[in-house]
């Protein structure tokens, strides 16, 4: 009775396994998907003459190797400030005419001592009522835009460049202005709340007074410091910074949202120095193209490096509603920040390829360059110099002691912290490995990702400038970057691979159809007849193989015997 029911149960399993087994399907081919319509490098439609150096309005401004490199009418005015400049370089901006009035050398010592510098609060990718598109668009890659609110410089203008075009403004974007004065300015900073919710600004790391000079609260907390700013209102900080360095400015209103949403920029106070004129605004951040005294007493260059993370779900939210109330409701009560994933990480606003565009470092042999790094993250950032080790020289504002400053390629920093760095590229095999493209990013390795695909995220590059053309594209000696800049390489229909080695790493050819053609796909398969079954060959092999296990199990004795024998035998010769 036992042998039967083994020998049942074995020819059930060997049925059962070969009923089951999958059968054997040719490899598909591999298809090759077209790229379709990929931008090139540089599409900013830049003047070439924006990129030279040059003398504007009486200001020094440095030469940009970068593809979308900022107005040198911009850059005058925000030196000069908005009333010392001529009416065609104010008109030549889209700066309002009291965005920047600086005045009064209280010092005489050659520069401006008094500041007020307006500042709006804008939305990007925001809900259209009137088409399904959002507006003022800002692409952080092809095709990509996630809502954002942003801190700007007052305008004059419409949030879009023309009545023709959707796009944002050249003042209207990610990040929030890089603010810079000078140690013991007094600045009034002010904050013309143009948007549907409340916000503030809160000077973190910068010195300034609990209350102003007129009793009011003046540290941006709704809850100890002053009313928060409501939609229609205005609110002046006062400031008389004592100490030098690289600091952070941001809403403080809800922080956990409004934060990731965009509000949020470096603050520097650059060290007093007589006739010292600073670019009060670094719109974007990346190159300073008209560095302070200071800086320019110890380096060759200086750029603005503002990381931050979006978690898509969160940016959906202000696209979803034309109410106000309810935006706040998804925003503020339903929106639970501790489930929440970042998608998008970012550097100076854009995400690769775009970072190429605008946030390269560009160097040449033999130069000491400064690099203010500031994480705008939700978690800690792990930054990494490929061919280059920097020195530390100051965190959150403070310098360090020579005999502290680390010189390291990897670089951590907490959210809200900040970095600046000394980049030197002497070719020493520590310093710096010698001129190339060589990447700079987040280590953390989903920052290096767009919603999950690489490449992307914060990359890129300290660029030599021998290895730039003179419209700032780069010349690699890798693969291709065109996949990058086209938007189905972001909706994940192209193979990273297939531009180079498309025999085995491109798309198989039933993927790309599926995707492509679902419904045409589903048709056809119901009209083709279905494939011969091979269900009978499988349930005959799994009998004949019941079959032996049975009579295997019957002489199992005689069968050990024998196998004992031959093992005998081969052990003896």
């Amino acid at each position: 009775m036992i042998k039967r029911s083994l020998s049942a149960a074995l020819g059930s399993a060997f049925l059962a396994w070969s009923a089951g087994a999958p059968a054997v399907t040719a490899i598909p081919e591999t298809k090759k998907v077209e790229l379709g319509e990929a931008e090139p490098f540089c599409n900013s439609g830049a003047p070439a003459e924006w990129r030279k150096a040059q003398v504007l309005e009486g200001v020094e401004i440095r030469e940009s190797r970068l593809c979308n490199p900022d107005s040198p009418a911009e850059i005058a005015a925000f030196v000069k400030g908005t009333n010392n400049i001529s009416m065609q370089t104010l008109m030549d901006t889209n700066l309002a005419a009291d965005a920047l009035i600086v005045s009064n050398d209280m010092d005489n010592d050659g520069d401006p001592d008094h500041y007020i510098i307006k500042l709006e609060v804008m939305e990007l990718n925001g809900h259209s009522p009137d088409f399904a598109g959002v507006v003022p668009t800002y692409d952080i890659a092809p095709g990509i835009e996630p809502a954002f609110w942003v801190f700007a410089p007052k305008t004059r203008d419409m949030s879009t460049r023309s009545f023709a075009s959707a796009e944002a403004n050249p003042m209207l974007r990610m990040p929030a202005p890089v603010i810079r004065v000078e140690q013991g300015d007094v600045v009034w900073l002010v904050l013309e709340n143009t948007h549907y919710f409340p916000h503030s600004i809160h000077l973190h790391g910068v010195d300034h007074p609990y209350m102003d000079f007129s009793g009011e609260g003046n540290d941006g907390v709704g809850q100890t410091s002053a009313m928060d700013v409501m939609p229609g209102q205005s609110k002046t900080y006062v400031i008389k910074p004592r100490q030098a360095g690289t600091m952070y400015y941001h809403c403080h209103v809800q922080p956990h949202t409004h934060i990731p949403l965009g509000l949020a920029g470096i603050f520097i106070v650059e060290e007093n120095r007589p006739n010292n004129w600073v670019q009060t605004f670094n719109v974007g951040a990346g190159q300073v193209r008209h560095p302070s005294k200071a800086v320019a007493e110890k380096y060759d260059a200086e750029y603005d490096l503002h990381y931050q993370s979006v978690d898509k779900e969160l940016h959906k939210l202000p696209q979803s509603f034309n109410d106000p109330r309810l935006i706040a409701h998804a925003i503020n009560q339903e929106y639970d920040i501790t489930d929440a994933t970042d998608d998008y990480y970012l550097l100076n606003g854009r995400a690769f390829p775009y970072t190429l565009r605008e946030s390269l470092v560009v160097v040449e042999p033999n130069q000491k360059v400064k690099l203010r790094v500031l994480n705008g993250h939700t978690e800690v950032i792990s930054l990494h110099t490929h061919g280059h080790k920097a020195v530390e020289t100051h965190y959150d504002g403070v310098e360090q002691r020579p005999e502290a400053r680390v010189r390291r390629d990897v670089y951590t920093l907490s959210p809200a912290q900040r970095l600046d760095l000394e980049l030197e590229t002497v070719d020493d095999g520590l310093r710096s490995f010698g001129p190339g493209l060589w990447m700079f990013h987040d280590h953390v390795e989903r920052a290096f990702t767009t919603d999950g695909m690489g490449e992307g995220g914060s990359i890129s590059l300290i660029a030599y400038k021998q290895y730039l053309d003179e419209n700032g594209t780069p010349h690699t000696h890798g693969m291709s970057l065109a996949q990058y800049f086209t938007k189905k390489y972001w909706e994940r229909k192209i193979s990273p691979w297939q531009e180079v080695f498309d025999a085995s790493l491109g798309d198989p050819e039933t993927f790309v159809k599926a995707e492509a053609k679902p419904a045409a796909a589903a048709k056809s398969a119901a009209a083709e007849p279905a494939p011969p079954s091979n269900t009978g060959r499988n349930l005959f092999l799994g009998l004949l193989l019941g079959i032996a296990g049975y009579f295997a199990y019957l002489n199992r004795a005689k069968l050990l015997e024998t196998a004992s024998e031959w093992i005998a035998a081969v052990r003896n010769k």
